[in-house]
């Protein structure tokens, strides 16, 4: 069971207990939390969204991806091998920032 970094994708409603429940998961399954970015969305105050930068294995990341969509607030979790997704999307975060 090699383990490698991954870029996990959540978008959900924004709610007070929503991060605290998915960084809950990852706890119970002994997944490294390496970075987080945590964000709501501008046009919709309701929603936001996470993106996480994972250090696991492969089948560990298949089972916290399904553990993330039976979560009832969690409209999508996506996930991608490495941390170049994680890079893009935090460069796009810091833009958002600037601009706004």
């Amino acid at each position: 069971m090699i383990k490698q970094d991954f870029t996990l994708e959540i978008a959900a409603e924004n709610n007070f207990s929503i991060l605290n429940r998915i960084v809950n998961v990852l706890n119970r399954r002994r997944v490294r939390i390496k970075k987080l970015i945590a964000h709501e969305i501008a046009e919709d105050f309701h929603k936001g969204g996470a993106t996480l930068l994972l250090y696991t294995s492969s089948e560990m990341m298949e089972k916290v991806k399904h553990q993330m969509e039976k979560l009832i607030e969690v409209e999508y979790a996506n996930y991608h091998a490495g941390c170049e997704r994680y890079y893009e999307l935090s460069e796009l975060n810091n833009k958002e920032v600037v601009l706004n």
